[in-house]
């Protein structure tokens, strides 16, 4: 797994969503990302290392920046 953070990417969560759910898709990169929930539509923003400890897996790669 890389650290590498695209937009669009899809995600897997260590744990899961109060919703069910445990897939995410990238909404917005910076200092924080936002990430939004496949199960219930919420939107979450988490700091960087925040995220990378929470991600378990990338499952579908966003397109490269140009």
């Amino acid at each position: 797994m890389t650290d590498e953070i695209r937009l669009g990417d899809v995600i897997r969560t260590r744990k899961s969503h109060p919703c069910g759910s445990d897939e995410w898709t990238v909404i917005r990169i910076g200092a924080d990302i936002k990430i939004k929930c496949h199960g219930c539509s919420r939107i979450v923003m988490l700091d960087r290392d925040a995220f990378l400890k929470r991600r378990k897996m990338t499952l579908k790669q966003g397109p490269e920046n140009p």
